[in-house]
Parts: structure tokens; C-alpha cells; sequence
């Protein structure tokens, strides 16, 4: 190995390991409020389901891919490589459908009690959960030609091979499946991001209207920076503005990619690199905007310090 491969061998592994061990305390912090907290919200079983697909895609994706960083080559046959591309094509859509619900859900809770979204918010709590689970019946469900064209490392020229992993090669059976299957994801990833990126830029309007009316009531020495609908605002701009970017960037370079007939080893590793961006980044975004947590960390510290063992 050449110390551009051991580069990025190391930087793998250091996104795999960090994003397992954040977005695992997120779903265990969020799933232990869910079942024994009275006071946790709607929301929080949305962010249970969000750190569960990030952990997902970052362990589906992020094991072989840095596996395969170090130099090992054919580890996965073909039930192997159709598992774990499925559910990493799973948890991908599953990450896109949970922050539109996530944003959705926002953006109707905050939202004037007189408004035509009054009777919609004193029902969302109960829809929370078939919403989840919906958004897993249909990713399980579009996701399935995962388990058609994916295959283990291929030499051969009777197919044709549409993306080589190294360890694992998606081909190509049929040019009209394929761009029914492209038309397919397009749609569904263009509506949740559109929704997401609409809903969020009206939480960003309904907070800076609220943030208009009360700012007289707050002293003239607190920093505007400082107020709960400020930062509130500045989170969902920060959290769409990652996830549209990031999107934009990843369906234009598989894109780019996947017509070359020369793929260059710096593209490839660098898209699969920032692949894992998101389900990495996002949970940082979810700690440092929940006061629980800090609050979380503030009491278990007490308690190490005051510890006389």
C-alpha cells in the first residue's frame, strides 16, 4: 500500500468508528427517553430512527469500503454483497425520508395555533409512528433491485458493469429497467428533499415573523444570538443546507462516475469518502442543539467527580 491508500484507509476508519460511537449513544439516548421518560416528544422517536439509519449506512458501507481501503480484495460474495448494499441502500433512503418527517414535523408544531395547521398539530403525535413505519415498508420495498444487480467482483464481458466497488460490482441488465429504476429513486429523493428544503424555509419564516414581534422583550444586553428561535433557526438551516449539499454533490459525482469508462482511484475513493458525510456530521448537529444532552453530560460528570472510588 502507497501512503495515498494508507491516507485513506486511516480516514475511513477514523469516520466509521467516530460516527458509529456518536449515532450509537444518540439512538440509546433517544430510545431510553422514549420508553422511560414522560417528558420525551414526538420528535424524539424520529431521532431514534435517524441515529439508527446512520448507524446503518456507516456500517453496511463503511466496514468493506474500509476493508477493501487496507488492501483486502474478494471478501464478499455475491449473498454478501446484495446484504449489505441493500440495507445501505435502505438506510440511505430511510435517512432522506426520516429528516423530511423530522423537518415536516417541526415545521407543524411551530406553526400559529390559529392557523390552518391547528387540527394537524393536536393530531401529529399519533402519526409519528405509522410515519416511521411507513418510510420503512417503502424503502425495503424500492430498494429491492439492490438484490438484482448487485454481485461480487466481476471479470466478465457478457455483463455490463455500471459501478465497481472492488469488493462488490453493480451491473447492468436491461437499459429500460435500469432507467426505470433511476426515475424511480429520482422521484422519490428529489420529493423528500424538496418538501424538507420547503418546510424548512418555513420554519426559518415563522421563527425570524416571531423573533420580529418579541424582540422587544428582551434586554437590550442579551446577544440576539443567544435567543431559543435564533438558534432554533440557525439548526434547520444548517441541518437542510448540509443534507441539500451534500445530495447535490453525491448524485453528481455517481453520476459522473458511473459514465466514465476510466475510473480514477482519487474520484472513486474521494466520492466514497463523502458518502459517509452525513450520517457522520448530523449527529454532532443533533448534540449541540439538545440542551438534554448537555444536561446529560453535566450530571454524569457530577457524578465521576463526586465518586469517592
Amino acid at each position: 500500500m502507497d501512503a495515498t491508500e494508507i491516507s485513506f484507509a486511516m480516514l475511513f476508519l477514523l469516520q466509521i468508528s467516530t460516527g458509529v460511537s456518536v449515532n450509537g449513544f444518540l439512538l440509546l439516548f433517544y430510545a431510553h427517553l422514549v420508553s422511560v421518560s414522560p417528558k420525551f416528544s414526538s420528535s424524539d422517536v424520529i431521532l431514534t430512527q435517524l441515529a439508527l439509519a446512520n448507524t446503518i449506512v456507516l456500517l453496511t458501507l463503511g466496514i468493506p469500503e474500509t476493508i477493501s481501503a487496507w488492501g483486502w480484495k474478494n471478501f464478499l460474495d455475491d449473498a454478501g454483497c446484495k446484504i449489505l448494499n441493500y440495507w445501505y441502500r435502505v438506510a440511505r433512503g430511510l435517512a432522506i425520508c426520516t429528516t423530511c418527517l423530522l423537518s415536516v414535523f417541526q415545521a407543524i408544531t411551530i406553526s400559529p395555533g390559529t392557523s390552518r395547521w391547528a387540527g394537524v398539530k393536536a393530531r401529529l403525535p399519533r402519526c409519528i409512528i405509522p410515519c416511521c413505519l411507513l418510510s420503512w415498508f417503502l424503502n425495503l420495498l424500492i430498494e429491492f433491485d439492490t438484490l438484482m444487480n448487485m454481485t461480487g467482483p466481476q471479470n466478465s464481458n457478457s455483463v455490463q458493469i455500471m459501478l465497481d466497488l472492488k469488493y462488490c460490482t453493480k451491473v447492468s441488465y436491461s437499459a429500460e429497467i435500469n432507467m426505470v429504476i433511476a426515475v424511480i429513486f429520482s422521484v422519490r429523493d428529489l420529493f423528500f428533499v424538496g418538501l424538507m428544503s420547503v418546510t424548512s424555509s418555513y420554519m426559518v419564516f415563522v421563527l425570524r415573523r416571531h423573533h420580529r414581534q418579541v424582540q422587544h422583550l428582551h434586554r437590550p444586553d442579551r446577544p440576539p444570538g443567544a435567543m431559543p428561535e435564533v438558534r432554533a433557526a440557525k439548526r434547520v438551516i444548517a441541518l437542510v443546507t448540509l443534507y441539500v449539499l451534500l445530495y447535490g454533490r453525491q448524485s453528481i459525482m455517481l453520476s459522473i462516475i458511473i459514465h466514465m469508462k476510466e475510473k480514477p482511484y482519487l474520484l472513486l475513493r474521494s466520492h466514497e469518502v463523502l458518502s459517509f458525510t452525513f450520517s457522520f456530521i448530523s449527529p454532532f448537529l443533533l448534540i449541540h442543539s439538545d440542551r438534554r444532552i448537555k444536561t446529560f453530560w453535566k450530571k454524569e460528570s457530577s457524578v465521576t467527580h463526586t465518586d469517592p472510588s
